[in-house]
């Protein structure tokens, strides 16, 4: 099975970093293409992150309250399914 690096997208063209505000999945859990898995804040804006593959979490690479965390830094690692 592949892996995935879920990594945080770039949002706006100023956007350098993040705050994770939730994990709507843990380690071990299966997920769908399209499933909300995370929660981020920038400049005051909430932004959800779906999975793009459908698989199991492999890794959460952040706690709920990181900050700072930067453009591309890797999020979480899902085994894709398959």
């Amino acid at each position: 099975m592949a892996l995935v690096e879920v990594t945080l997208p770039k949002w706006g063209l100023t956007m350098e970093e993040g705050t994770l505000v939730e994990w709507m999945v843990s380690e071990g859990e299966r997920v769908s293409t399209g499933q909300v898995i995370v929660t981020v804040e920038t400049d005051k804006v909430s932004n959800e992150l779906e999975s793009s593959v459908n698989g199991i979490v492999s890794k959460l690479m952040f706690t709920a309250g990181t900050e700072s965390i930067k453009v591309g830094d890797v999020l979480c690692v899902i085994e894709e399914a398959g």
